[in-house]
C-alpha cells in the first residue's frame, strides 16, 4: 500500500508537465498573428488636372506642289499649258524652320487601379518661320526648257517663292496610361487646329515661235513669227487655319499628391493648305498641378 501510494504521487506531481509536453506535440503552441494583405494601393491620377510646359519644337513644309495652281492660271491661253502642262514642274523644294515654344494643358483623368484614360487640352505658341528652296526652271544655274505643242515652239522659263510662318497650334487629345509607382507613362492621339501665314508668287518667261527651227533668243523681239510673254502670280493669306492630327507619348512624375513634372514628344500632320504640306515635330517638358 505505501508503494501504491507513493506512486500515486509522483504521477500526480509529474501530469501537468507531461500534459504541456504533450500539447506541444500536438501542435496546440500559439504563434505570431498573420497580418491580412489588403488591396492594392496607386498613386491617384484621377479629377481634373492643368499645368504649364515649354518646348522646342521644329518643322518642314513641302511647297513642291505650291505654285502648280498658279502657273496654270498664269498659263491657261496658251496650247502650251493645254498640251504640255509646265505648270506641273516643281520649282520649290522644301522649307524648315525650328524655335522654341510656351504654352499649357488642361485635362481630366478617369482611374481603373492602374489604368488611366483621360482627355486633354494643349495650346502651344511658337515662331516657325519656313521659307522654301528655290529650283527655278531657266535661273542661273539652270537652263530654260523648250517644248512643242500645237506646232509652235515655246521657250519656258519658270520661278517661285514660297513662306510660311506657323505661330498657334491647338489640341483635343484623348489619352491613356499605366501607372507605375509615382510614375505614369502614357499616349495619346488627337485633332489639331494651328494658326500660320502663307505666300507664294511664280513668274513664268515663255517665248513663242512659229519658226523651224526656232530662233531663240527672239531677234528683233517681238516680231510676227517670235514673241514673248511674262506672266506674274501670287497667292497668300494671313492668320490661315491648318486642320491636322497628333499623335506621341510622354511620361508625368508626380513629386507630391498634387504636383507633377512631364515630358512629352510629339508628332503633328497638316492637311495641306495651298498645297503646302506642314508637319511638325516636337519635344516638350512642363509642371502640372491636379485636384
Amino acid at each position: 500500500m505505501r508503494w501504491v501510494f507513493s506512486t500515486a504521487i509522483l504521477l500526480g506531481l509529474a501530469s501537468p508537465t507531461l500534459a504541456a509536453d504533450l500539447d506541444v506535440l500536438r501542435g496546440s503552441e500559439s504563434v505570431a498573428p498573420v497580418v491580412s494583405v489588403g488591396p492594392a494601393t496607386f498613386t491617384r491620377w484621377s479629377g481634373f488636372y492643368f499645368g504649364g510646359d515649354f518646348s522646342y519644337n521644329f518643322t518642314q513644309g513641302d511647297f513642291s506642289r505650291a505654285t502648280q495652281p498658279l502657273l496654270a492660271f498664269s498659263l491657261r491661253n496658251l496650247t502650251l499649258e493645254e498640251e504640255v502642262q509646265p505648270s506641273t514642274i516643281p520649282v520649290l523644294g522644301n522649307g524648315a524652320a525650328n524655335a522654341f515654344g510656351g504654352g499649357g494643358f488642361l485635362g481630366y483623368n478617369t482611374q481603373w487601379q492602374d489604368l488611366i484614360i483621360g482627355v486633354e487640352a494643349n495650346y502651344t505658341h511658337t515662331n516657325l518661320n519656313a521659307t522654301a528652296t528655290s529650283s527655278p526652271l531657266g535661273g542661273t544655274s539652270s537652263p530654260s526648257r523648250v517644248f512643242s505643242a500645237g506646232g509652235a515652239s515655246y521657250n519656258v522659263s519658270l520661278s517661285g517663292t514660297g513662306n510660311l510662318n506657323l505661330t498657334d497650334y491647338t489640341e483635343a487629345r484623348a489619352r491613356a496610361g499605366y501607372v507605375v509607382g509615382n510614375l505614369l507613362p502614357y499616349g495619346f492621339v488627337g485633332v489639331v487646329v494651328g494658326q500660320a501665314s502663307y505666300s507664294v508668287t511664280t513668274s513664268a518667261n515663255v517665248t513663242q515661235s512659229t519658226q523651224t527651227p526656232y530662233p531663240f533668243p527672239c531677234v528683233p523681239n517681238p516680231n510676227p513669227t517670235c514673241q514673248t510673254f511674262n506672266f506674274f502670280n501670287s497667292a497668300g493669306q494671313s492668320n490661315a487655319l491648318l486642320y491636322g492630327f497628333s499623335v506621341g507619348g510622354g511620361l508625368d512624375w508626380a513629386l507630391t499628391p498634387n504636383i507633377f513634372l512631364r515630358g512629352e514628344f510629339e508628332f503633328v500632320q497638316f492637311a495641306p493648305i495651298s498645297n503646302i504640306l506642314v508637319y511638325i515635330v516636337d519635344a516638350r517638358a512642363g509642371v502640372g498641378f491636379k485636384f
